[in-house]
């Protein structure tokens, strides 16, 4: 006998949005920007507070017909550290999202889809950004490895089966937290019970 879903719990209530005095730029590029905001606090006082402007991106999780997973090994400059992930990029100004996760599945870890789920979206970084991630994952896929990877991108696509992908998550060895929580997302909501460990 299943044990029934409890429902959901509701948002907190909104506050007040802070009012603005005045917004400047500090730095703008293709890439990115920082602004420099004055808003002015529920108490009346002004505070500066720093923005950082990023396009929106998409997550996309290859999972291929027999249940295993394309993670891409990635090297990232920032950190200097190469590890696994899964792929993700920026969304192209009007390109649909759908559309982007198809393109970097393609790109950056040689699958193509045969269904793409959406999986809930998330903020990555919402104390300093208003930039929004779509999440996917790309089920029944199709995996030759050819890669079509821009200059600056060093990545490599290998298969794992879920139970290796499960114990990465277990130690603690997926950093980057667009893969850890997308991958989350998946076991807990698409993930029959049948295939979920005891």
């Amino acid at each position: 006998m299943s044990t029934p879903t409890p429902p959901t719990p509701d948002d907190p209530p909104p506050f007040a949005p802070f009012g603005v005095h005045e917004i400047a730029d500090v730095y703008r590029s293709h890439w990115c920007a920082l602004r420099r905001d004055m808003v002015i606090l529920p108490s009346g006082k002004l505070q500066e507070y720093h923005v950082f402007e990023i396009p929106d991106a998409i997550v996309v999780l290859p999972v291929l017909a027999d249940g295993s997973i394309v993670l891409i090994g990635q090297y990232r400059y920032p950190h200097g550290k190469t590890h696994w992930e899964i792929p993700a990029g920026r969304i192209s100004p009007g390109e649909d999202p759908r559309d982007a996760a198809l393109r970097e599945l393609r790109e950056e870890a040689g699958c193509t889809a045969g269904k793409l789920v959406e999986l809930p979206g998330f903020y990555p970084t919402n104390g300093i950004s208003p930039h929004y991630v779509h999440a996917f994952a790309a089920l029944d896929c199709e995996f030759d490895n050819r890669l079509a990877l821009d200059d600056s991108e060093q990545i490599l696509a290998r298969r794992f089966t879920r139970d290796e992908v499960r114990a990465l998550l277990r130690a603690g060895k997926l950093a980057d937290a667009f893969t850890a929580l997308t991958l989350l997302y998946y076991f807990e909501l698409l993930e029959s019970p049948a295939q979920r460990p005891c």
